[in-house]
């Protein structure tokens, strides 16, 4: 059994940055991690996933360039470094253990509770 807890949301102003962890109880450096997120009356979107070993990283095209994946698997940790935050990326943010070492878009059934973003304009 896994267990994925996330941190690190709140609120901030457009143009703002904010990092969110995910600190995962059970394996984790054998596996991809990913970040997704769901805003209010809308599907779960991918944000960005990362390999085993953080040698590669996928990104939405909604944040590429402003968003940055990495993990430290000494700390069973995963990290997503956000910049230049507009309002959509109002959302809940959830951390999500992939099936498989390597990075992809699509989630296995391993989530975190989330963690709320609310980009203010």
């Amino acid at each position: 059994q896994v267990q994925l807890v996330e941190s690190g949301g709140g609120l901030v102003q457009a143009g703002g940055s904010l990092a969110l962890s995910c600190v995962v109880v059970g394996r984790f450096a054998t596996y991809a991690m990913g970040w997704f997120r769901q805003a209010p009356g809308k599907e779960r979107e991918f944000v960005a996933s990362i390999s085993g070993t953080g040698a590669r990283t996928y990104y939405g095209d909604s944040v590429k360039g402003r968003f940055t994946i990495s993990r430290d698997n000494a700390k069973n940790t995963v990290y997503l470094q956000m910049n230049s935050l507009k309002p959509e990326d109002t959302a809940v943010y959830y951390c999500n253990r992939q099936g498989g070492s390597m990075p992809t878009m699509t989630p296995s059934d391993s989530w975190g509770q989330g963690t709320q973003v609310t980009v203010s304009s």
